[in-house]
């Protein structure tokens, strides 16, 4: 053989090696990295209390094991997680502000808080809810070609609120629509609360006797729910008497015991009634319906459509 071939033989024998071992290295190899471009479209949810921020979707598992019991249909649950990632990304505009993980956003739990809570259940009910929530992977509700705020609450008197009723403002995807048959989805529809007639006037900031009981009108609006508490010159909202004492919902009848001097409440419902009902979606799931469809008819006139993130929250490549 040629000696100048012989070497660059030994010298090809020599690299082949190298060349084909960085060829090949492994998808999981530590030379491999995300595109950036990908990674900065990737949406994080920033929770108070949690140390860091959390993707999307693990945001909305801990939200749908939280905000809904577990034993729910499978459709009342993806129904569950449209309305959640919905209000996480209209409430956080994409992920860019935090969010609260209480009653006053939306009720998060951690992992380490589900296993706790679930004990022995642990993997059995994580499976559940993360196969809803990867069912609906991305599926937000639009109407009009914006995100809406997809309010939800535990349990109606029978139909929802509309949003006017509620804050004042007229809003076209948030009115009132049946929810029947929730009775057969919660034993704890109607309530009752007796309350010393101290306490009522303590908490409303009055001095009724007697008489102004006598003269109390209770002024509903088309959905049962009490818009107006009057007696006398004394006026309150429904959702006033709501709020300061605490009561399940605006649907309510008061009584008043002379001879104990206690105020008797009955309420029907559970919660601030507009946008879905969550025991009204397990209602309507054991019926057949699907979480499209039940996220549909509680959310008037709006669409599922797959979440896509604004462009100038992306890194653009070169």
């Amino acid at each position: 053989m040629d000696k100048r071939l012989l070497a660059v033989f030994i010298i090809l024998l020599f690299f082949i090696p190298i060349v084909l071992n960085k060829a090949f290295k492994p998808p999981d190899g530590p030379s491999i990295r995300k595109d950036p471009a990908v990674a900065a479209c990737e949406t994080e949810i920033t929770v108070e209390g949690e140390d860091k921020p959390l993707p999307l979707e693990e945001y909305i598992v801990g939200v749908v094991a939280s905000e809904m019991p577990v034993t729910y249909s499978s459709e009342a649950l993806k129904a569950q997680a449209i309305a959640a990632r919905t209000y996480a990304l209209k409430e956080t505009a994409e992920g860019t502000k935090p969010i609260g993980r209480g009653t006053g956003a939306q009720v998060y739990a951690n992992k380490k808080e589900r296993k706790e809570r679930w004990g022995k259940a642990f993997k059995e009910n994580e499976k559940k809810i993360r196969a809803a929530v990867d069912a609906t992977a991305g599926d937000i509700l639009v109407h009009e070609g914006g995100m809406i705020t997809a309010m939800f609450f535990s349990t109606s008197n029978g139909q929802t609120e509309t949003a006017e009723n509620f804050t004042g403002n007229p809003v076209p995807y948030l009115q009132s629509v049946d929810s029947p048959d929730e009775q057969t989805v919660s034993e704890q529809v109607e309530r009752s609360v007796d309350m010393p007639l101290r306490d009522w006037n303590q908490k409303l900031g009055v001095s009724w006797k007697e008489a102004d009981f006598r003269a109390l009108q209770l002024v509903r609006n088309e959905t049962g729910r009490v818009q107006q508490v009057l007696s006398g010159s004394t006026e309150f909202s429904g959702r006033d008497i709501r709020e300061k004492l605490g009561l399940a919902s605006t649907d309510f009848n008061i009584g008043f015991d002379v001879a104990n001097k206690v105020v008797h409440i009955t309420t029907k419902g559970y919660g601030h009634g507009v946008g879905m009902s969550q025991n009204g979606a397990e209602a309507y799931a054991k019926k057949g319906w699907t979480a499209e469809k039940i996220v549909s008819h509680y959310y008037t006139g709006a669409e599922v459509k797959k979440f896509e993130k604004s462009e100038s929250q992306c890194l653009k490549t070169p």
